[in-house]
């Protein structure tokens, strides 16, 4: 029996994420800070060419190892069957696609910057609720995860504990647009 790497893209996301956690913690201090967290409004400049790669790469950073655990324990379990489905590069293009919407919206809509996976998480699971959806039908499980996960973000969105309820909700978003847009490779 041999150890397979069967998603690419969700374990190559997975090692770089760990990495940045790693090296901000031992070998470059205030790496995930610096370059792996999107600022908020007041705090981005439209002329630093670091700003903008934050806005793709904040994604990829975390605070610290128990915020890596939290979104990886989903990514890493719900991520293999979307990759499958959809395919690496599209999967790719999708975790791009959220990171940026978040980030931006991040940008316009708050003081505070924003680091971590979790808009992802939720794109994923909103888009797996989509893995047997027929053209012309919606889901009950998508009205139900949407229901369940979103309302819950939606209720939590005053909360004041660093939580950005609103990348949830809008990666949650993005997910349930990549699941009527995206063509499942297994139909």
């Amino acid at each position: 029996m041999r150890i397979k790497y069967n998603a690419p893209t969700v374990l190559t996301y997975t090692l770089i994420c760990a990495i940045v956690v790693l090296l901000s913690y031992t070998l470059l201090p205030g790496l995930a800070v610096n370059w792996f967290m999107v600022p908020g409004r007041g705090h981005f400049s439209p002329v630093s060419l670091r700003n903008w790669i934050t806005v793709f790469t904040h994604a990829a950073g975390h605070a610290n190892w128990g915020h890596l655990v939290s979104n990886f324990s989903l990514i890493l379990l719900i991520g293999p069957m979307l990759e499958e489905n959809y395919g690496s590069v599209p999967l790719l293009v999708m975790i791009t696609i959220t990171a940026a919407i978040t980030g931006l919206l991040n940008i316009i809509l708050f003081t505070t910057g924003l680091m971590g996976a979790s808009g992802v998480v939720f794109m994923m699971i909103l888009l797996a609720s989509f893995t047997n959806f027929s053209k012309g039908e919606i889901p009950l499980t998508f009205i139900l995860v949407l229901i369940l996960f979103l309302g819950d973000q939606f209720a939590k969105i005053s909360n004041t504990d660093n939580i950005s309820y609103f990348a949830h909700i809008a990666g949650g978003f993005c997910g349930s647009l990549f699941g009527f847009f995206f063509k499942s490779r297994k139909k």
